[in-house]
């Protein structure tokens, strides 16, 4: 049996760990890596820090119906690397865990680097696919 870390936390931990990086670089390096599960929460920790570091409003990824994902950072129009269908697939699959729903939003508390951060998470369904946003305070 599999040990489930809470994944609220591991992306929190994740968070902590890449700090000091530069989120874009790496997530555009997230398709490369063996392990799909930890690149999907990876991406999720690194999606949190880009929104930060670059004052964003909103990070939405949309997966369509023909598996193809897009990611659109919104504090002025940027689309962000892919991380790919797999890894796009999973990163909705730890927030629908996370957040114990498959519609709707919750806030979600970030603890990074001895401060915190409260985002709210939404999660949406539409007929050509389905969409996660993280919406950050101004």
């Amino acid at each position: 049996m599999r040990d489930k870390q809470s994944m609220h936390l591991k992306i929190q931990e994740l968070s902590d760990c890449y700090a000091t990086t530069d989120p874009l670089k790496e997530m555009s390096d997230l398709p490369k890596d063996d392990d799909v599960q930890e690149a999907a929460l990876k991406w999720l920790a690194l999606a949190v820090l880009h929104g930060i570091n670059g004052n964003a409003e909103r990070i939405s990824l949309t997966r369509s119906n023909d598996h193809k994902v897009k990611v659109v950072a919104e504090y002025r129009y940027a689309e962000l690397p892919s991380p790919g269908h797999e890894i796009g697939r999973l990163i909705l699959d730890a927030v629908r865990e996370i957040a114990y729903m498959d519609q709707g939003e919750i806030p979600l508390s970030m603890g990074i680097r001895g401060s915190s951060i409260e985002i709210t998470l939404k999660i949406t369904k539409q007929i050509d696919g389905e969409s996660v946003i993280l919406e950050f305070p101004e």
